[in-house]
């Protein structure tokens, strides 16, 4: 395990979990954990693995450090503290999985929202109070979320301070499953193990592809399909598939 003492790092071969470690501010986000948090992704950018996401204690992160955010005045927001972090966690090669329990407001659900999935469990509630505080989530949550959940529920949460419960967010899919607090961080490795069942090139090209504009289909679609139509691991996958089919069709 490595990492500062805002985040914990635990390596794996293909994956990587981040423990946000402030329980006693209910993992609140600060400029401590935004800078172990670039060291993070920049390790991950190096060497590409799926990243799962988890708040110490019963928490998942209740927003930004209020106390911080107090003080800051307009240069600080325009060097963009938060909304870089997120947007570079989004942007990460490798998928990657927020495990949500209790509490993901503010800049808590911006950087949940920046994760690829999300699971919760049924004391999960997500929501962006910023409004209420005199500011506005503008660390992702006012473009992003509406992308997620679709414009009129985003309006919702983001102008009438609306919070989700578990249950609300799963039948949006904001949510991609709720399981229960002591099973959080195994569904989290079973959709890691799915993931990490794919091809690992395909699965970034695939993210990558997501990712782009509208404007870059399908150009960049084929482009990144050509490049997959001359890797040893396509040829292998499918003339693996095609030996099972034909072993099946022998049998019956």
């Amino acid at each position: 395990m490595s990492g500062g003492k805002a985040l914990l790092v635990e390596e794996g071969a293909d994956r990587v979990v981040w423990r946000l470690n402030r329980p006693e501010v209910r993992n609140a986000i600060d400029r401590d954990l935004v800078r172990a948090l670039h060291d993070a992704c920049a390790a991950v950018e190096e060497d590409p693995k799926i990243v799962l996401i988890v708040g110490e204690g019963t928490t998942f992160a209740a927003g930004a450090d209020i106390a911080q955010l107090r003080e800051r005045g307009r240069d600080d927001a325009l060097r963009g503290i938060n909304s870089k972090i997120f947007d570079r966690i989004h942007k990460l090669p490798m998928p990657t999985i927020g495990l949500l329990d209790g509490y993901a407001l503010g800049g808590g659900a911006e950087l949940a929202y920046a994760c690829d999935f999300r699971i919760g469990t049924p004391r999960t509630r997500i929501g962006n109070p910023e409004t209420g505080l005199g500011i506005l989530a503008a660390a992702g949550a006012a473009w992003r979320l509406a992308a997620l959940v679709g414009e009129p529920l985003a309006k919702e949460i983001l102008l009438a301070g609306r919070v989700l419960t578990a249950t609300e967010a799963l039948d949006v899919r904001l949510l991609n499953e709720v399981v229960e607090p002591g099973d959080l961080r195994a569904a989290g490795h079973r959709l890691a193990d799915r993931i990490a069942a794919q091809a690992p090139l395909a699965t970034r090209l695939m993210k990558a592809v997501l990712h782009a504009p509208r404007a870059a289909h399908p150009f960049v679609d084929d482009v990144a399909q050509a490049v997959l139509f001359e890797t040893e691991e396509k040829h292998a996958r499918m003339t693996a598939f095609l030996e099972r089919r034909t072993r099946k069709g022998e049998q019956r």
